[in-house]
């Protein structure tokens, strides 16, 4: 097995490798250490690094391993990139931004503690935009992080060194958090896998877990790897009031869908979607039909009015007033997209205008959950253009998206309104790539609470493409 090859292995994968004494975990580390030394400068999507600690907790692994009958833990060994905006004991958590350089966290957040309860490495933090603001991932502390399949195109964002370390075979696994998309644009233009569970369905750490619009979940190179991280992150918490109860045990191997119903819509009603992304859709629901799948094109009758009023809860909760707060003390370390969000929320909040946000979900919810009733999934593109360029400007009032002036940090992404929808699971899966070179992904909506049948859906869909980064050619090439 070569260099490359380890570096692109699943965790599942590795695990097996390590049980079976034919790879040890001291060699995954190093490898990827090794590639993070070659690559990353050109990717640029990892932030601190831990690579001395790592080894040795790699070491105390591979002994573990190496003793006979010895118990391991379900992650024993494996490498795992944190972004950085989520807590890790003992380090520094910056949220991309100069602000919070030396900011040093006491506790691990509660996703983070339980990965690590597992036995996964955290060998480095990936990197994101200030305070997970944008769909680029772009910052003053850490610079620009490129697209590994071409490196004039952004990751997407805000989880976008998540998204890039994978793809560039520079980790096993990584995390992601999920206020409008966070994980599953990255996953997308990355092509990779991206999971937004229900709100309350893994732990999270303050603010983060108050806002139902926000999630925290895996990011990764196969499904199972997905249904892995899940099935040790998700369950009630003692220190998140948010956490729910339910704890679902997720399938790692992939079963027959035939009959299974599942409704599509290329563009929401309302959105514009690039050629190659629809394309690139339809092919991948040709798949699902080869499966014995029934498909149904809908209509939910959706509109502009979802940016508009979702904007209000964006702008009133902590996501947008701590641009606010900060600008006060800190304008001179922010960066430039900060300070405009900052004015923009100043401008145009009004506290009284969050029912907005609660009227336009209720009915947004009177159309797709009569759908989600009669249909195992819903599925959609994830983002309506590849990705944007890598030094895109988050405010550029001219970006379009096939000749329609848009927004230009929501006008290419389809993600959001699944925040909105906070209950229903959602993940990110390939779906092929642009003419770009850059991948296209759809996403899998689930029914409120339903991860399962998410799961089940994407496992079968993967088995039928044949997975992704398994062989040298589906690789970016460095």
């Amino acid at each position: 097995m070569s260099t490359e090859d380890i570096c692109y292995l699943t965790a599942t994968g590795a695990l097996k490798l390590f049980k079976a004494r034919k790879l040890s975990p001291v060699e995954l580390m190093a490898a990827l250490i090794k590639r993070a030394d070659k690559v990353n400068p050109a990717v640029n999507c990892f932030a601190d690094c831990y690579f001395d600690e790592a080894m040795a907790q790699a070491k105390a692994s591979e002994a573990r391993y190496m003793k006979r009958g010895a118990r391991t833990a379900p992650l024993d060994g494996i490498p795992l990139a944190v972004k950085d905006a989520q807590r890790v004991a003992g380090k520094r958590t910056t949220q991309g931004s100069l602000i919070f350089k030396d900011a040093v966290d006491t506790h691990s957040d509660p996703m983070i503690e339980r990965l690590q309860n597992a036995g996964a490495i955290i060998f480095a933090r990936t990197t994101t935009p200030e305070f997970c603001l944008s769909g680029i991932t772009a910052s003053r502390i850490w610079g620009l992080t490129r697209n590994p399949w071409n490196t004039d195109w952004g990751p997407g964002g805000s989880s976008g060194g998540s998204g890039a370390a994978l793809a560039a075979g520079l980790t096993t696994l990584a995390t992601g958090t999920d206020i409008g998309g966070s994980i599953r644009i990255p996953a997308s233009a990355c092509g990779v896998i991206g999971f937004k569970p229900p709100h309350g369905r893994n732990p999270d750490g303050p603010p983060a877990n108050f806002d139902r619009f926000n999630h925290c979940g895996p990011m990764t190179r196969s499904v199972a790897d997905a249904a892995l991280m899940q099935n040790i992150t998700s369950g009630p918490h003692p220190l998140d009031h948010d956490s729910i109860r339910t704890k679902v045990k997720l399938p790692l191997d992939p079963a027959a869908i035939r009959g299974m119903k599942i409704a599509w819509s290329v563009d929401l009603g309302y959105v514009p979607v690039e050629d190659d992304v629809r394309q690139n859709m339809m092919d991948a629901l040709d798949v699902f039909r080869r499966l014995g799948a029934k498909l149904e094109e809908v209509d939910l009758g959706w509109n502009g009015d979802v940016e508009r009023n979702g904007m209000h809860w964006y702008n009133t909760m902590h996501f947008g007033r701590q641009t606010v707060w900060q600008q006060r003390d800190n304008a001179d370390l922010m960066t430039d997209y900060a300070i405009k969000f900052a004015e923009m929320v100043k401008k145009n909040t009004s506290i009284d205008d969050v029912h907005k946000t609660w009227e336009q979900i209720h009915r947004m919810y009177q159309t797709l959950g009569p759908v989600l009733a009669s249909h195992d999934v819903f599925i959609c593109p994830t983002n309506n253009a590849p990705a944007v360029k890598a030094d895109h400007d988050p405010w550029d009032q001219n970006f379009t998206v096939m000749g329609k002036r848009v927004d230009p940090e929501y006008g290419w992404v389809m993600t959001h309104q699944f925040n909105m929808l906070h209950n229903c699971p959602v993940m990110s899966v390939p779906s092929g790539h642009a003419v770009s070179g850059v991948p296209t992904g759809i996403q899998i909506i689930g029914r409120t609470w339903d991860d399962a049948r998410v799961f089940k859906a994407a496992l079968a869909y993967e088995k039928a493409v044949g997975g992704w980064y398994g062989a040298k050619g589906k690789r970016p090439v460095f």
